[in-house]
Protein backbone atom coordinates (compact mmCIF):
# COMPACT_ATOMS: atom_id res chain seq x y z
CA UNK A 1 0.00 0.00 0.00
CA UNK A 2 1.35 3.46 -1.53
CA UNK A 3 2.33 5.50 1.98
CA UNK A 4 -0.12 8.37 0.96
CA UNK A 5 -3.31 5.19 0.63
CA UNK A 6 -2.17 4.27 4.51
CA UNK A 7 -4.94 4.93 6.63
CA UNK A 8 -4.16 7.71 9.75
CA UNK A 9 -4.07 5.95 13.33
CA UNK A 10 -4.38 8.15 16.23
CA UNK A 11 -2.86 5.82 19.09
CA UNK A 12 -4.39 5.69 22.05
CA UNK A 13 -1.47 6.22 23.86
CA UNK A 14 -2.01 4.66 27.29
CA UNK A 15 1.11 6.57 29.05
CA UNK A 16 0.39 10.37 27.74
CA UNK A 17 -3.20 9.35 28.54
CA UNK A 18 -2.49 7.80 31.86
CA UNK A 19 -0.21 11.01 33.15
CA UNK A 20 -1.64 13.21 36.03
CA UNK A 21 0.17 16.01 34.92
CA UNK A 22 3.40 14.58 36.16
CA UNK A 23 6.37 13.76 34.02
CA UNK A 24 8.98 12.61 37.13
CA UNK A 25 9.70 15.35 39.39
CA UNK A 26 8.22 17.98 36.65
CA UNK A 27 4.98 18.92 35.50
CA UNK A 28 1.91 19.47 37.66
CA UNK A 29 -0.23 22.82 37.16
CA UNK A 30 0.85 26.08 39.64
CA UNK A 31 -1.58 28.48 38.70
CA UNK A 32 -4.47 30.80 40.35
CA UNK A 33 -7.23 29.81 42.33
CA UNK A 34 -9.71 30.91 40.22
CA UNK A 35 -8.26 28.48 37.45
CA UNK A 36 -8.21 25.87 39.38
CA UNK A 37 -11.94 24.71 38.79
CA UNK A 38 -11.79 25.36 35.17
CA UNK A 39 -8.48 23.27 34.37
CA UNK A 40 -9.83 20.56 36.63
CA UNK A 41 -13.40 20.35 34.56
CA UNK A 42 -11.21 20.86 31.59
CA UNK A 43 -8.72 17.97 32.42
CA UNK A 44 -11.91 15.65 33.76
CA UNK A 45 -13.46 16.71 30.62
CA UNK A 46 -10.92 15.62 27.91
CA UNK A 47 -10.27 12.20 29.96
CA UNK A 48 -13.69 11.45 29.32
CA UNK A 49 -14.14 12.12 25.83
CA UNK A 50 -11.07 12.18 23.54
CA UNK A 51 -11.14 8.02 23.26
CA UNK A 52 -14.90 8.28 22.27
CA UNK A 53 -16.04 6.73 18.97
CA UNK A 54 -17.73 10.21 18.09
CA UNK A 55 -14.84 12.14 18.92
CA UNK A 56 -12.44 9.93 17.36
CA UNK A 57 -14.24 9.82 14.30
CA UNK A 58 -14.70 13.67 13.60
CA UNK A 59 -11.38 13.91 14.70
CA UNK A 60 -9.76 11.65 12.66
CA UNK A 61 -12.03 12.54 9.51
CA UNK A 62 -10.86 16.25 9.94
CA UNK A 63 -7.12 15.15 10.38
CA UNK A 64 -7.57 13.63 6.99
CA UNK A 65 -10.13 15.73 4.60
CA UNK A 66 -9.40 19.08 6.01
CA UNK A 67 -5.58 18.99 7.45
CA UNK A 68 -4.70 16.38 4.29
CA UNK A 69 -2.85 13.76 7.11
CA UNK A 70 -1.41 11.73 6.71
CA UNK A 71 1.72 14.00 5.81
CA UNK A 72 4.37 12.02 3.30
CA UNK A 73 7.88 10.80 4.88
CA UNK A 74 10.11 11.86 1.78
CA UNK A 75 13.37 10.56 0.86
CA UNK A 76 15.76 13.25 0.84
CA UNK A 77 18.05 11.75 -1.78
CA UNK A 78 20.09 14.90 -2.46
CA UNK A 79 20.50 16.07 1.31
CA UNK A 80 21.37 12.36 2.17
CA UNK A 81 24.03 12.32 -0.63
CA UNK A 82 25.62 15.39 0.96
CA UNK A 83 25.45 14.46 4.32
CA UNK A 84 26.50 11.09 3.77
CA UNK A 85 23.46 9.46 5.98
CA UNK A 86 19.81 8.21 4.90
CA UNK A 87 17.50 10.82 5.19
CA UNK A 88 14.24 10.71 5.36
CA UNK A 89 12.05 13.90 6.36
CA UNK A 90 8.53 14.29 8.09
CA UNK A 91 6.61 16.65 5.64
CA UNK A 92 4.27 19.06 8.33
CA UNK A 93 4.71 21.75 6.69
CA UNK A 94 2.51 20.16 3.83
CA UNK A 95 -0.01 20.20 6.46
CA UNK A 96 -2.93 22.66 6.01
CA UNK A 97 -2.05 26.13 7.56
CA UNK A 98 1.55 24.66 6.80
CA UNK A 99 2.87 23.45 9.93
CA UNK A 100 2.41 20.78 12.74
CA UNK A 101 0.19 23.37 14.74
CA UNK A 102 -2.89 22.47 13.12
CA UNK A 103 -3.23 18.74 14.92
CA UNK A 104 -3.62 20.25 17.84
CA UNK A 105 -5.88 22.79 17.21
CA UNK A 106 -8.26 20.85 15.74
CA UNK A 107 -8.11 18.37 18.27
CA UNK A 108 -8.42 21.26 20.99
CA UNK A 109 -11.29 22.98 19.03
CA UNK A 110 -13.70 20.03 18.85
CA UNK A 111 -13.25 19.90 22.99
CA UNK A 112 -14.26 23.40 22.88
CA UNK A 113 -17.15 22.80 20.83
CA UNK A 114 -17.86 20.35 23.36
CA UNK A 115 -17.76 22.17 26.26
CA UNK A 116 -19.87 25.39 24.60
CA UNK A 117 -17.05 27.65 24.63
CA UNK A 118 -18.22 30.77 23.13
CA UNK A 119 -14.28 32.38 22.47
CA UNK A 120 -11.16 30.93 21.88
CA UNK A 121 -8.24 32.44 22.81
CA UNK A 122 -4.98 31.32 21.94
CA UNK A 123 -0.72 32.66 22.40
CA UNK A 124 1.64 32.36 19.34
CA UNK A 125 5.23 33.15 18.63
CA UNK A 126 5.94 32.39 14.86
CA UNK A 127 2.74 32.56 13.85
CA UNK A 128 1.91 29.36 13.37
CA UNK A 129 -0.23 28.37 15.94
CA UNK A 130 -2.03 31.83 15.71
CA UNK A 131 -3.24 30.61 12.19
CA UNK A 132 -4.17 27.03 12.62
CA UNK A 133 -6.29 28.29 15.70
CA UNK A 134 -7.97 31.21 13.14
CA UNK A 135 -8.21 28.81 11.17
CA UNK A 136 -10.08 25.86 13.03
CA UNK A 137 -12.23 28.61 14.63
CA UNK A 138 -13.05 29.91 10.76
CA UNK A 139 -14.64 26.88 10.21
CA UNK A 140 -16.80 26.27 13.29
CA UNK A 141 -17.85 30.04 13.31
CA UNK A 142 -16.37 30.57 16.84
CA UNK A 143 -15.00 33.92 18.03
CA UNK A 144 -10.87 34.14 17.81
CA UNK A 145 -8.25 36.30 19.92
CA UNK A 146 -4.64 35.57 19.51
CA UNK A 147 -1.67 37.23 21.65
CA UNK A 148 1.22 37.76 20.17
CA UNK A 149 4.23 40.39 21.38
CA UNK A 150 5.00 42.78 19.63
CA UNK A 151 8.54 41.49 18.13
CA UNK A 152 7.21 38.47 16.69
CA UNK A 153 4.30 40.24 14.90
CA UNK A 154 6.60 42.22 12.81
CA UNK A 155 8.99 39.16 12.52
CA UNK A 156 6.11 37.64 11.26
CA UNK A 157 3.84 39.85 9.47
CA UNK A 158 2.60 37.40 7.11
CA UNK A 159 1.21 34.88 9.31
CA UNK A 160 -0.60 38.51 11.20
CA UNK A 161 -2.11 39.16 7.77
CA UNK A 162 -3.17 35.65 7.37
CA UNK A 163 -5.05 35.46 11.17
CA UNK A 164 -6.56 38.68 10.53
CA UNK A 165 -8.02 37.78 7.09
CA UNK A 166 -9.26 34.47 8.89
CA UNK A 167 -11.50 36.65 11.23
CA UNK A 168 -9.32 36.54 14.30
CA UNK A 169 -8.06 39.90 16.35
CA UNK A 170 -4.63 39.54 16.78
CA UNK A 171 -3.67 41.48 20.31
CA UNK A 172 -0.35 42.55 20.67
CA UNK A 173 1.55 43.06 23.99
CA UNK A 174 4.78 45.09 24.47
CA UNK A 175 5.27 43.90 27.46
CA UNK A 176 8.58 42.27 28.62
CA UNK A 177 10.71 41.18 25.32
CA UNK A 178 7.67 41.26 23.25
CA UNK A 179 8.18 37.98 22.47
CA UNK A 180 6.52 34.27 23.09
CA UNK A 181 7.10 34.52 26.66
CA UNK A 182 4.83 37.57 26.85
CA UNK A 183 1.89 36.42 24.45
CA UNK A 184 1.38 33.49 26.93
CA UNK A 185 1.42 35.38 29.80
CA UNK A 186 -0.98 38.38 28.07
CA UNK A 187 -3.71 35.02 27.12
CA UNK A 188 -3.25 33.62 30.73
CA UNK A 189 -4.01 36.77 32.20
CA UNK A 190 -6.95 36.99 29.99
CA UNK A 191 -7.88 34.06 30.81
CA UNK A 192 -7.63 34.65 34.49
CA UNK A 193 -10.10 37.62 33.85
CA UNK A 194 -12.15 35.47 31.40
CA UNK A 195 -12.29 32.09 32.67
CA UNK A 196 -15.71 30.98 30.56
CA UNK A 197 -13.21 31.62 27.49
CA UNK A 198 -11.47 28.65 26.35
CA UNK A 199 -7.49 29.01 26.29
CA UNK A 200 -5.75 26.66 23.14
CA UNK A 201 -2.78 26.67 23.98
CA UNK A 202 -0.44 26.01 21.16
CA UNK A 203 2.50 23.90 22.65
CA UNK A 204 3.61 21.27 25.37
CA UNK A 205 4.04 24.06 27.80
CA UNK A 206 1.76 24.94 30.75
CA UNK A 207 -0.07 23.38 33.47
CA UNK A 208 -1.91 20.00 33.18
CA UNK A 209 -3.86 19.32 31.35
CA UNK A 210 -2.22 21.25 28.10
CA UNK A 211 0.74 19.13 28.00
CA UNK A 212 -1.48 15.75 28.13
CA UNK A 213 -3.35 17.45 25.90
CA UNK A 214 -0.95 18.54 23.10
CA UNK A 215 1.41 15.78 23.56
CA UNK A 216 -2.03 13.29 22.67
CA UNK A 217 -3.13 15.30 20.08
CA UNK A 218 0.26 15.66 17.98
CA UNK A 219 1.08 11.88 18.74
CA UNK A 220 -0.35 11.66 15.07
CA UNK A 221 3.36 12.55 13.60
CA UNK A 222 5.19 10.08 15.28
CA UNK A 223 2.65 7.24 14.52
CA UNK A 224 2.71 7.90 11.10
CA UNK A 225 6.30 8.22 10.95
CA UNK A 226 6.77 5.10 12.61
CA UNK A 227 3.92 3.20 10.17
CA UNK A 228 6.02 4.88 7.40
CA UNK A 229 9.63 4.07 7.68
CA UNK A 230 9.04 0.55 8.51
CA UNK A 231 6.89 0.08 5.16
CA UNK A 232 9.91 1.91 2.93
CA UNK A 233 12.29 0.79 4.88
CA UNK A 234 12.16 -2.21 7.17
CA UNK A 235 13.05 -0.82 10.15
CA UNK A 236 13.18 1.66 12.59
CA UNK A 237 15.59 4.87 12.19
CA UNK A 238 18.33 4.94 14.15
CA UNK A 239 18.03 8.42 14.94
CA UNK A 240 15.12 11.01 14.95
CA UNK A 241 15.41 14.85 15.00
CA UNK A 242 13.28 17.91 15.39
CA UNK A 243 13.40 21.31 16.50
CA UNK A 244 12.31 21.92 20.06
CA UNK A 245 10.80 25.68 21.64
CA UNK A 246 7.97 24.82 24.25
CA UNK A 247 8.47 20.90 22.66
CA UNK A 248 5.36 20.11 20.82
CA UNK A 249 6.16 19.25 17.31
CA UNK A 250 9.03 16.89 19.25
CA UNK A 251 7.11 14.81 21.55
CA UNK A 252 4.49 14.34 18.62
CA UNK A 253 7.28 12.65 16.83
CA UNK A 254 9.36 11.36 19.41
CA UNK A 255 6.44 9.94 21.34
CA UNK A 256 6.18 6.94 19.24
CA UNK A 257 9.87 5.85 19.44
CA UNK A 258 10.46 6.07 23.25
CA UNK A 259 10.59 2.61 23.96
CA UNK A 260 12.97 1.60 21.27
CA UNK A 261 16.16 2.18 22.87
CA UNK A 262 18.01 1.60 19.45
CA UNK A 263 16.48 4.79 17.81
CA UNK A 264 18.40 8.06 19.11
CA UNK A 265 16.15 10.73 20.03
CA UNK A 266 17.71 14.46 19.55
CA UNK A 267 15.98 17.78 20.02
CA UNK A 268 17.32 20.94 18.67
CA UNK A 269 16.99 24.50 20.76
CA UNK A 270 17.37 28.23 19.60
CA UNK A 271 20.89 28.80 20.53
CA UNK A 272 20.91 32.46 19.21
CA UNK A 273 24.35 33.72 20.03
CA UNK A 274 25.23 30.15 21.51
CA UNK A 275 25.47 31.87 25.13
CA UNK A 276 23.63 33.12 28.00
CA UNK A 277 21.74 35.53 27.94
CA UNK A 278 21.52 35.34 24.00
CA UNK A 279 19.73 32.19 23.77
CA UNK A 280 16.72 30.23 23.92
CA UNK A 281 18.42 26.62 24.83
CA UNK A 282 16.50 26.19 27.99
CA UNK A 283 17.65 22.48 28.29
CA UNK A 284 21.03 23.42 27.58
CA UNK A 285 21.62 26.26 29.63
CA UNK A 286 18.25 26.46 32.03
CA UNK A 287 17.59 25.10 35.28
CA UNK A 288 14.46 23.40 37.07
CA UNK A 289 11.92 26.41 38.42
CA UNK A 290 8.11 26.78 38.25
CA UNK A 291 7.48 29.06 35.34
CA UNK A 292 3.82 29.49 33.68
CA UNK A 293 1.83 27.02 35.52
CA UNK A 294 4.07 23.75 35.55
CA UNK A 295 7.87 22.74 36.80
CA UNK A 296 10.01 22.41 34.14
CA UNK A 297 13.38 23.73 33.03
CA UNK A 298 13.71 27.50 32.44
CA UNK A 299 16.51 30.36 31.40
CA UNK A 300 16.98 32.15 34.76
CA UNK A 301 19.25 34.89 36.45
CA UNK A 302 21.52 33.69 39.23
CA UNK A 303 18.37 35.09 42.06
CA UNK A 304 16.08 32.18 39.95
CA UNK A 305 14.17 34.33 38.35
CA UNK A 306 12.77 34.01 34.38
CA UNK A 307 14.81 35.99 31.91
CA UNK A 308 13.94 36.86 28.67
CA UNK A 309 15.02 34.21 25.46
CA UNK A 310 16.59 35.06 21.85
CA UNK A 311 16.41 33.12 18.94
CA UNK A 312 16.30 34.05 15.54
CA UNK A 313 13.00 31.53 15.61
CA UNK A 314 10.13 33.27 17.11
CA UNK A 315 8.75 29.89 17.69
CA UNK A 316 11.76 28.32 19.44
CA UNK A 317 11.71 31.74 21.14
CA UNK A 318 10.73 31.04 25.32
CA UNK A 319 12.41 30.18 28.03
CA UNK A 320 10.62 27.68 29.47
CA UNK A 321 10.08 24.07 28.15
CA UNK A 322 7.94 21.31 28.16
CA UNK A 323 7.69 19.20 31.20
CA UNK A 324 7.99 15.97 29.30
CA UNK A 325 11.51 17.05 27.70
CA UNK A 326 12.35 18.06 31.10
CA UNK A 327 12.00 14.55 32.43
CA UNK A 328 13.44 12.84 28.82
CA UNK A 329 16.65 15.58 29.04
CA UNK A 330 16.96 14.10 33.16
CA UNK A 331 16.66 10.05 32.03
CA UNK A 332 19.17 10.68 29.18
CA UNK A 333 16.56 8.77 27.25
CA UNK A 334 16.48 12.20 24.83
CA UNK A 335 19.52 14.66 23.95
CA UNK A 336 19.16 18.42 23.04
CA UNK A 337 21.56 21.10 21.83
CA UNK A 338 21.96 24.44 20.64
CA UNK A 339 21.78 25.54 17.10
CA UNK A 340 23.42 28.93 16.75
CA UNK A 341 20.83 31.69 14.90
CA UNK A 342 23.73 31.36 12.10
CA UNK A 343 23.83 27.32 11.30
CA UNK A 344 19.76 27.18 11.25
CA UNK A 345 20.03 30.07 8.66
CA UNK A 346 22.72 28.13 6.45
CA UNK A 347 20.52 24.91 7.03
CA UNK A 348 17.32 27.06 5.97
CA UNK A 349 19.07 27.79 2.23
CA UNK A 350 20.87 24.49 1.93
CA UNK A 351 17.61 22.44 2.38
CA UNK A 352 15.90 25.25 -0.13
CA UNK A 353 18.79 24.60 -2.50
CA UNK A 354 19.36 20.96 -2.36
CA UNK A 355 15.93 19.91 -2.02
CA UNK A 356 13.43 22.60 -3.03
CA UNK A 357 12.18 22.41 0.37
CA UNK A 358 11.94 26.04 2.15
CA UNK A 359 11.91 24.95 5.61
CA UNK A 360 10.34 27.49 8.66
CA UNK A 361 13.55 28.83 10.36
CA UNK A 362 12.05 26.85 13.28
CA UNK A 363 12.65 23.26 11.68
CA UNK A 364 15.75 24.34 10.26
CA UNK A 365 17.37 24.32 13.76
CA UNK A 366 16.75 20.42 13.40
CA UNK A 367 18.01 19.87 10.09
CA UNK A 368 21.48 21.91 11.47
CA UNK A 369 21.66 19.55 14.11
CA UNK A 370 21.13 15.99 11.71
CA UNK A 371 23.33 17.79 9.47
CA UNK A 372 26.00 17.76 12.06
CA UNK A 373 24.97 14.61 13.58
CA UNK A 374 25.34 12.72 10.61
CA UNK A 375 28.00 13.52 8.39
CA UNK A 376 29.48 10.88 6.59
CA UNK A 377 27.90 8.14 9.35
CA UNK A 378 26.01 6.02 6.65
CA UNK A 379 22.79 6.20 9.16
CA UNK A 380 19.13 6.25 8.93
CA UNK A 381 17.64 9.10 10.33
CA UNK A 382 14.07 11.06 10.22
CA UNK A 383 13.80 14.87 10.47
CA UNK A 384 10.71 16.63 11.01
CA UNK A 385 9.81 19.15 8.98
CA UNK A 386 7.53 21.10 11.54
CA UNK A 387 6.76 23.92 9.28
CA UNK A 388 7.27 25.67 6.16
CA UNK A 389 9.34 28.56 5.19
CA UNK A 390 7.20 31.12 3.71
CA UNK A 391 6.80 33.35 6.50
CA UNK A 392 10.19 33.89 6.66
CA UNK A 393 11.51 34.50 3.28
CA UNK A 394 11.20 37.73 3.12
CA UNK A 395 12.89 38.52 6.37
CA UNK A 396 16.57 39.60 6.26
CA UNK A 397 18.35 36.65 7.92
Amino acid sequence: MDQQEQPIYVRANAEMLATDGTYGEFGGAYIPEVLAEQLTKLAEFFDSNVLKADFQKEFITLLKTYVGRPSPLYLAKNLSRYVGSTIYLKREDLNHTGSHKINNAIGQILIAKLMGAKEIIAETGAGQHGVATATACAFLAVPCKVFMGAVDIQRQALNVRRMELLGAEVIATTAGSGTLKDAVDAALGYYIENPTSYYLLGSHVGPHPYPKMVGYFQSVIGEEARQQILAVEGRLPDAIYACIGGGSNAIGLFSSFLKDSSVAIYGAEGGGSGSLPDTAATLSFGRPTVFQGTRSYCLVDDAGNPIASKSIAAGLDYPGISPQHAYLKDQGRAQYAPITDSEAVEAYKLLSKLEGITPAIESSHAVALALKDLKDKGLLAIVNVSGRGDKDVERDM
